[in-house]
């Protein structure tokens, strides 16, 4: 889950990182008090949860009333990757002798999370590979400072500045850590005319797994997850995400909605994605995408099983898994079942497939042999139960 800038620097002041001074404003005449407060200058900053809002004139500088107000108009009508501009921050504009960029990431190629810095911060910074210097890290052991060090010693800065933005990464990591992020950015970090560092742009994303123990770092800044997407979201997708929140145990209720008659409970890794596409290729119609996985509990399966039954013009649920070994095959079959009962439907109707090979899999089997309903084993392929699953819908 991405945040808003305005969002992630009050993480970082609550860190002990620096940010400018700044106030949230949601229309052009609360952006001109705003700017009023703060100085004689100012920079008017569009909040949305995607990079490049300099590149389309989502962050714009302003000296007068009037241009605070013309800006703040220009700012909300713009479109950032597709993004509707939800609020202003205006904050005060500095004196910026220098900048660089700092971050903690999650690094695809050492599988772990990793520091990288670099002299050059800026708006392409994540394209550069030149000067970017980037050292791995170790969650197991939450005392880093040595690495920490090596990544900014790197960089060939004078020893006081070399101190000083170790301790702002050092800061940065203890976030990332307490928080469960998957990433903490600050580009650019500035160094003010006063020799001051300052993280004059903020960028955090928390992991989605970990929001159940996050719930704190939620209250702390009015985040109700549920609302957090890149478009709105059906009622559905809302209860679903509900029910999946329910219950710590597992994943079942990450839903997004289609106008197609088949239900889906899919999951198993890459194999959701492919049992979508598959339904697909064979001529049917997801009325939505949806991962489980996880061992998620009876009673969360049986409440999305219900949901996704109950929606209008659909006609049956396909449930298809890759093989499975941390999920409990006749966990699901026993969720899915309950959901078809207490949705008012026979499974042996309701269910046009069930694939689900792995562990306790004889148990499910006979589970849903009870209710006459043939679970597909190993031997069936995932694109093979999902063109049975669509040649039950004809």
């Amino acid at each position: 889950m991405r945040l808003f800038e305005s969002e992630a620097k009050a993480l970082f002041r609550r860190s002990g990182i620096a940010t400018p001074r700044g106030i949230l404003a949601e229309t052009p005449a609360a952006a001109v008090l705003a700017a009023a407060e703060l100085g004689s200058r100012v920079v008017v900053k569009g909040q949305v949860r995607s990079g490049g809002r300099g590149k389309v004139g989502a962050v714009q500088f302003a000296g007068s009333a009037a241009e605070v107000e013309e800006v703040a108009h220009a700012v909300l009508a713009t479109r950032v990757s597709g993004q509707a501009v939800t609020g202003l921050l205006i904050e005060e504009a500095l004196s910026v002798d220098r900048e660089c960029y700092l971050g903690i990431v999650f690094d695809g190629r050492s599988r772990g999370p990793a520091a990288v810095a670099s002299l050059s911060g800026g708006v392409d910074i994540e394209r550069a590979e030149a000067g970017v210097v980037r050292v791995p890290l170790s969650s197991l052991a939450p005392t880093q400072d040595f690495r920490l060090k090596e990544a900014i010693s790197l960089l060939g800065l004078p020893s006081d500045e070399m101190l000083e933005l170790t301790n702002v990464l050092g800061h940065l990591w203890r976030l990332f850590i307490q928080r469960d992020l998957l990433l903490a950015e600050i580009n650019p970090l500035a160094r003010t005319a006063a020799g001051h560092w300052v993280a004059l742009d903020a960028r955090v994303e928390l992991d989605d797994d970990a929001l159940f123990r996050q719930t704190q770092t939620l209250e702390d800044l009015d985040i109700d997850p549920s609302t957090r997407s890149d478009r709105e979201a059906s009622e559905l997708e809302l209860e679903a995400a509900r029910i999946d929140r329910s219950d710590h145990r597992g994943v079942a209720g990450r839903v997004v909605q289609f106008d197609g008659s088949l239900a889906l409970l899919i999951g198993g890794g890459g194999a959701s994605l492919t049992a979508f596409d598959a339904v697909r290729a064979c001529g049917g119609q997801p009325a939505n995408y949806c991962e489980i996985g996880g061992n998620p509990s009876v009673r969360k399966v049986a409440l999305l099983t219900r949901l996704l039954l109950d929606q209008p013009g659909i006609q049956s649920i396909a449930v298809i898994m890759n093989v499975v070994n941390n999920t409990r095959a006749d966990l699901i079959a026993r969720g899915v079942i309950r959901g078809c009962l207490d949705a008012g439907l026979e499974p042996a109707q309701a269910i046009a497939v069930f694939r689900v090979p792995g562990a306790w899999e004889e148990e499910g089997a006979a589970l849903l042999q009870h209710y006459g309903v043939t679970a597909c084993d190993r031997s069936i392929s995932i694109d093979e139960a999902a063109r049975l699953a669509v040649q039950a819908l004809s």
